[in-house]
């Protein structure tokens, strides 16, 4: 990567939403909804600028490694979600076999509400594309830009279990694919280019005097 500064903006107007309007047929089941849109593959920079209202995933087969990445550049505190956390907020509060369901509908709920307002969102996850898919409906329903940063953690964090589905979304990623999976943007930052990268703001873009 170049020391130059250099960012890469993604713009308010890269975004998707339910793809198809025909009737469905009386007794048909309900069709899923279409959120595949035209996606890019971002190349590292030192800089990245999102439109304001965006649904970023910084996805990490790493908790540890993906928390400390959004803890050092997401300035919205209040945009920043994760299950991990919530899962930790109900301990002791809510039945241990009733955790995670709790946890996962508490956090679809906090995302909806500030998705629909137009607020930005950030999603720390881990690497099954399940943790990404009812977030990206979401975001796509109420037609806000959706961006993915895969970060890439040593071989020694990956848990045996994660590795298929991590292979896969890297495979996805570095083919274009991810834009089948409702992403305007992907970008995937080794563990240098994570050190690298300095600012990630959710900004318009400055208007020329």
């Amino acid at each position: 990567m170049s020391s130059e500064q250099r960012s890469v903006r993604i713009g308010e107007d890269e975004r998707g939403g339910w793809s198809s309007d025909r009737p469905r047929r009386a007794g048909a089941p309900e069709r899923e909804p279409d959120v595949s849109v035209r996606g890019r593959v971002l190349r590292p920079t030192d800089q990245l600028r999102y439109s304001p209202g965006s649904l970023l995933m910084i996805v990490s087969a790493s908790p540890a490694m993906r928390s400390r990445f959004a803890e050092r550049l997401i300035e919205q505190r209040g945009a920043l979600f994760s299950l991990d956390k919530v899962r930790e907020l109900l301990a002791g509060r809510v039945a241990e076999e009733e955790r995670d369901a709790k946890a996962v509908e508490l956090l679809d709920a906090a995302v909806a509400k500030r998705l629909s307002s137009g607020e930005t969102v950030v999603i720390t996850a881990g690497v099954a594309p399940d943790q990404r898919e009812r977030h990206v409906k979401v975001a796509a329903r109420f037609r806000r830009p959706r961006h993915l940063i895969l970060l890439e953690a040593p071989r020694d964090e990956v848990p045996e279990d994660d590795r298929a589905a991590l292979n896969e979304l890297r495979r996805r990623l570095d083919a274009g694919e991810l834009g089948g999976e409702g992403f305007h943007s992907s970008l995937r930052l080794s563990a240098e280019a994570q050190s690298e990268l300095k600012r990630l703001v959710f900004r318009p873009e400055p208007r020329d005097e």
